[in-house]
């Protein structure tokens, strides 16, 4: 970010950041005005001041080595992640006490048209201490929350479970299991052991297919680097196979030259075959079981208002038009609008990117995310015409070091044959 970018950065956060901690400090006011201690009373207001000015800087403080980091790392996602946890615990707590203020205007309004009051009576009534205690309450409700996503939450794995019925699916795949894991963002991590229990998770599930469906890094490749030796214990009988997600391509931080760009990209792949992974560039291959066949083909990434390089007709080269066909593609807006009508009948697509947003609330009969009003398929199982399309939730986060509601997954589909 260039001087005079991030100039304007710092003013527009700090006038919304003082105008917000003005505002609950005098609802923090109210709260202690009848303590009997001086000193209790200051220590409340300074230790919030103190609070609220140290995670704003501690956040600009990350924002500016930004452009000259490698990327997004702990050190720029816990500072976002503290400022987003007290800006939206700040503005539950102005809410709740703003509609108290609202009511004491119009009250003093209506009070001083209908009644005859003395001279020097307040115009407006006292500020109620029980609606600060109430903010206080309702605030502590997303700042616990918040505070468990970033501790415990990002690392709450979760297996989730599909079978999934075919007509055309070859007899001697009945029961075909495939393990998926999205997402991984390797550069977050911070938290290695609480990690590695996913890690274990996933082999556990002691899968036919293990499949990873890209967005290893967050932006180089150096982040995978560490965890090769983790990553690399993913194995399966029928092997590992791997596509990119639009973050593996280095698109989002500056590069000395385009060169040094290219030359990052060919070491992310190298590195998927040091994992073990066959990463599939547009290509396709054939997985074999008792004589028959089914095809596994994998695009490059293709996201609407993403990179676009994805190339499906390419990676369908070869593929019987009768065969079985599974595909992987990073983003499911790529099955929306290539696959879903697309000519070839891809049976079944495995996807990620969304995160969920990594918040959310997820029910047995409910499902909901912000994330919904960019994405018409952002987690799970989505049929159209006996078209699939499974979205996992993603293994790792990013920008946000945490996840509240929507856990990270480890998705296991069982490939079933119809019995008539």
């Amino acid at each position: 970010m260039h001087r005079g970018g991030f100039l304007m950065v710092f003013v527009y956060m700090a006038a919304i950041t003082l105008l917000m901690d003005l505002y609950v400090i005098f609802g923090l006011r109210t709260l202690t005005a009848g303590w009997a201690s001086r000193q209790w009373r200051l220590a409340v207001l300074w230790g919030y001041a103190v609070i609220s000015i140290g995670v704003t800087a501690y956040f600009l403080a990350g924002l500016s080595s930004y452009s000259t980091s490698k990327g997004m790392t702990p050190a720029h996602e816990w500072p976002l992640s503290l400022l987003l946890t007290l800006f939206v615990t700040k503005l539950v707590f102005i809410i709740v006490i703003s509609l108290g203020d609202l009511g004491r205007f119009l009250y003093g309004i209506g009070d001083n048209v209908i009644n005859d009051k003395p001279e020097g009576a307040p115009f407006f009534p006292a500020r109620r201490k029980f609606i600060v205690q109430i903010g206080l309450i309702l605030a502590a409700i997303p700042f616990s929350g918040f505070i468990y996503a970033m501790i415990r939450g990002k690392y709450d794995y979760k297996v989730h479970r599909t079978t999934i019925y075919y007509d055309e699916l070859p007899e001697a795949f009945d029961g075909f299991t495939i393990t998926q894991l999205s997402d991984i963002h390797s550069g977050s991590f911070d938290n290695v052991a609480a990690m590695q229990r996913g890690i274990d998770l996933a082999k556990e599930q002691k899968s036919d297919l293990f499949v990873f469906t890209g967005d290893i890094v967050n932006n180089a490749a150096w982040e995978i680097e560490q965890y090769i030796d983790r990553f690399g214990q993913l194995k399966a009988p029928y092997g590992q196979f791997s596509i990119l997600g639009n973050h593996d391509y280095g698109d989002y931080i500056p590069w000395e030259s385009p060169e040094h760009k290219a030359e990052n990209l060919q070491k992310l792949k190298r590195h998927h075959t040091e994992l073990g992974y066959r990463l599939l560039l547009n290509e396709n291959t054939v997985i074999e079981k008792g004589g028959q066949k089914i095809a596994l083909i994998g695009v490059e990434n293709w996201g609407r208002g993403f990179i676009q390089i994805g190339d499906l007709d390419k990676a369908l080269q070869g593929v019987d038009e009768n065969a079985f066909k599974v595909l992987l593609s990073h983003d499911p807006t790529h099955w929306e609008e290539k696959v879903r009508y697309h000519k070839t009948d891809i049976h079944l697509t495995l996807s990620g990117h969304t995160h969920g947003a990594q918040f959310g609330i997820e029910t047995e009969n409910f499902k909901w995310s912000p994330v919904k009003n960019r994405y018409l398929d952002w987690a799970g199982l989505i049929n159209k015409g006996n078209r699939y399309l499974y979205v996992n939730r993603g293994f790792g986060f990013l920008a946000f070091s945490g996840r509240l509601g929507i856990w990270p997954e480890v998705t296991v589909i069982t490939l079933k044959k119809k019995v008539a």
